[in-house]
């Protein structure tokens, strides 16, 4: 398939209330920032490059991905891209003082006390390359603090500076819907979640609250840190430094892959690659919900 085959199946979608159409498959970009394995920036930089190229026109990030390694990386392509082409998502930290995600206990004061919020803000803006942020979201979460969400209102001031256009949030990987009542109470914009095969929480009530108050949703994990691809074996070994090291530990990565392969044996007639049907599986169901209001990323 030629490239220009290819830019013509991209397709986009308005990314909730903020009105931005953007593709429906996004740039994850955690691996060009750390975490991942060894990964030269001349890599990246292609690999971005590529993606834009082919129509992708949304890329995620985080100031957490290498010391905001990845946003400095994201810079150097951008800047060469039309002004306002691209759509970039970063995530500003808490303070890590505790446990990720944080739990009951972490107070929202120590976890993202002011101060802290406007200095992540005005870094990414620096490491970025920009005078605005398209999406700033909080990257992690505790539903205890749902009654005091003062981080919203501290983001709120950059955007009445003109310095963001959009508020997130990354919803916590153990208590996803922990994010439902900051939906329903306006406070986001955004929200990032895991959807996939074997994560599908999100279809019990968070995507139907999404569309009714028009929150754009940004799907993570859609290859549950690589496996859907269907490239591991039993037998895989992850570089040093390469978080899948964790998460596969003991015999996870066994279990996972056996499972991988009952999922490979059951779509054989109709999909023969696996990482095409973790996409598939992720946009068509999601979309059945979000209709065509939302964005998968």
């Amino acid at each position: 398939m030629s490239d220009q085959a290819q830019i013509q199946t991209v397709k986009y979608r308005v990314l909730g209330r903020l009105g931005r159409e953007v593709s429906e498959i996004g740039f994850g970009a955690w691996a060009i920032g750390s975490n991942w394995g060894p990964q030269s920036d001349q890599d990246s930089v292609k690999a971005l490059h590529r993606a834009l190229d082919l129509g992708c026109n949304f890329i995620d990030t985080a100031r957490t991905h290498g010391d905001s390694r990845s946003e400095r990386v994201i810079a150097e392509v951008v800047k060469h891209r039309p002004k306002g082409s691209v759509y970039v998502a970063t995530k500003v930290p808490s303070v890590l003082l505790g446990d990720w995600p944080p739990g009951p206990y972490d107070t929202i004061e120590e976890r993202y006390p002011d101060a802290h919020l406007r200095a992540q803000v005005e870094k990414s803006l620096r490491d970025l390359q920009t005078d605005c942020l398209d999406l700033i979201q909080a990257h992690t979460w505790s539903r205890a603090w749902n009654c005091n969400a003062t981080v919203f209102e501290v983001l709120r001031n950059p955007r009445r500076q003109g310095k963001v256009k959009g508020i997130g949030i990354s919803a916590p990987e153990h208590d996803q819907t922990a994010v439902i009542d900051l939906m329903r109470e306006g406070c986001v914009d955004t929200v990032q979640l895991i959807y996939n095969t074997f994560s599908q929480e999100a279809q019990e009530e968070l995507f139907a609250d999404a569309l009714k108050y028009r929150v754009g949703v940004i799907v993570r994990v859609a290859f549950d840190e690589s496996s859907l691809n269907g490239k591991l074996t039993e037998s895989t070994q992850f570089a040093e430094g390469d978080i899948r090291a964790s998460y596969f530990a003991g015999h996870r990565l066994q279990r996972t892959v056996r499972r991988v392969e009952a999922i490979r044996r059951v779509i054989a007639g109709s999909e023969s690659n696996m990482a095409t049907a973790a996409l598939k599986f992720a946009l068509k169901l999601a979309a059945g919900i979000l209709a065509s209001e939302q964005m998968i990323g």
